[in-house]
Order: C-alpha cells, then structure tokens, then sequence
C-alpha cells in the first residue's frame, strides 16, 4: 500500500513539475503554435533524460519503480531545486532514514524553556503536519487564544484556512495560505501513511476550493524562515520575519519567532501587543483567582 500511494505521488509530481517547463525553456524547439498539454511533453522528458517514452510513461502512471540514477538526470531536467529534488527521492524511496510510524510529539524541554524566557516575542512550538505543540502569551496575542481551541485544532494550516480571524489577520492571505499547503506536501511526501495528515488533508480539501486546487499542483517548501504582514486590531499593522529554528533533539520540532526591524513601527507595535497580553493575562489571573 505505502509503495503504491508513493508511486502514485511520484508520479504526480512528476507531471506537476513537468507542466511547469516550456520547451524553450530546456533547450527544445517549439514549432507547435497550439500545444495539446501544458507545459513540456512526456516525449520530450524522455528525449531529454535519455530514455524511452514508455519508460518515463510508466514512472508517472506508478507502473514502474524508478532507479536513483533515472531520478536525479528527471530532476536535472525538469529544474528541480534541493528541496524538490530530496522530496522526489523521498517518494521514490530512495531514503529510508525517517521511520514511516512515529510516536506522538512531546515538547523538548529545552525548547520549552527558551520559549518560557522569550516574553517580549512572538513564538511557538511547530510539530509535524505543523500541528502547534506549545506556545507563549506573545503568540495567543498575536495570533489566537490557542488555550480556547480544541487540540484538533491547534494546526496552523488548519487555522488558516478555516478560521476568519486569521484570514484577515494576513494582509496577504493568498500567500500565507498557498505557502502552507506546500509546507504540507512537503511532510505529507516523508510519511504518506501517516493517518492524521491524510484526517487534514482531506478536511482542508472539502472545505477549501483553493486548498484544493494548490494541494493538486505539487508545489513543496520547508519551513525556515520569511516575511509577513498581519493587521492586528491592537498593534496594527505589523511586518514581521520569523524564523524557525531546528530541535537537534528532534528535527520535527521547531521553535518559531516573529520579530520587527528595531526603530520601526513594527517594533513599537510588538511592544504595545506587550503590554497588552500583560494586561489580559493580569485580568485573567485576577478573575481565575
């Protein structure tokens, strides 16, 4: 079953990284003013990987398993970067270094503590599937009251593309959104098997037209680091990097930062979402107690 939904994948991908190339653009004459499919043919794949047009046929229809010296001439030809390249390897399992089952996180308590210092910025614990594990008082201000939702829901895809809030939170939606499906191919490509990405994957789906229509193009990307432009209804606007660092205890764990450029407005809202977060906590506390 895990061989077939990865050649089914492969193959896929294949043919969504294929579509993306003209035959310009790899060397080919293009005397065809009306071209029948998208981007570059399987035939001229094959020409250009030096091998049959049966042979690469039957890789993309999942009929035949792929060797690793066939897998990196395609990803030389179809232009993959690093990343599309370790995820293509992956699929055609040609790296077995992740274990297919894994047991469910827990928070490093070494990232646990440097969250618990980080007071004045933005942060949380990202897991698997970008399921969010932990996070400080900066990020429920900044973001949501993760403390409110279910833990089902605590998934920063899932948030994004199902809660109002956060939709209009990022002045560009759009990019965040298509950003986090190919975060989700991405980890969904390591671990096909995996139940409670398949569960996301096909609730996103159902509710999401765009989801839907992003998911299918294969587009991958990890997380590392970014920009993004959130108004929030207490700091204002507010443009922000962050930056996800890597547990050495656990690779699938990252601590995630949001900062502003010092001096900026930006910065100066961060601090006014400070002391705001301060002040509903202080409430909670006095009301709780």
């Amino acid at each position: 079953m895990t061989s077939d939904r990865r050649a089914g994948e492969l193959g896929e991908f294949l043919k969504a990284r294929r579509a993306e190339l003209g035959p310009r653009e790899v060397g080919l004459p293009d005397n065809s003013p009306k071209r029948r499919v998208k981007g570059l043919r399987r035939e001229e794949v094959a020409l250009l990987a030096s091998i049959s047009t049966d042979h690469y046929t039957r890789l993309e229809q999942g009929r035949r398993q792929a060797s690793a010296p066939v897998l990196h001439t395609l990803a030389r030809v179809l232009r993959l970067d690093e990343e599309e390249r370790a995820y293509l390897l992956e699929l055609a399992g040609k790296d077995v270094s992740r274990p297919r089952r894994r047991a469910a996180q827990k928070v490093q308590p070494q990232l646990r503590r440097l969250l618990d210092e980080l007071t004045t910025t933005p942060a949380l614990i990202m897991g698997r599937r970008m399921d969010i594990l932990a996070w400080n008082p900066m990020a429920a201000a900044l973001l949501t009251d993760f403390s409110r939702l279910p833990e089902r829901q605590r998934n920063y895809a899932w948030l994004v593309f199902s809660d109002p809030a956060m939709r209009k939170l990022h002045a560009d939606w759009e990019h965040t959104a298509h950003a986090c499906v190919s975060m989700l191919r991405m980890e969904a490509g390591r671990d096909p098997e995996d139940p409670r990405m398949a569960a996301l994957i096909g609730e996103l789906s159902v509710r999401d037209d765009a989801f839907r229509r992003w998911w299918g193009d294969h587009h991958i990307a990890t997380r590392s680091r970014g920009n993004k432009v959130l108004r929030h209804p207490v700091a204002g606007e507010l443009t922000l990097d962050w930056d996800a660092l890597n547990c050495a205890t656990d690779p699938d764990q990252q601590l995630v930062v949001w900062t502003a450029e010092p001096g900026t407005p930006s910065h100066d809202g961060l601090r006014i979402l400070a002391s705001w977060a301060a002040e509903r906590m202080a409430a909670t506390e006095r009301t709780t107690g």
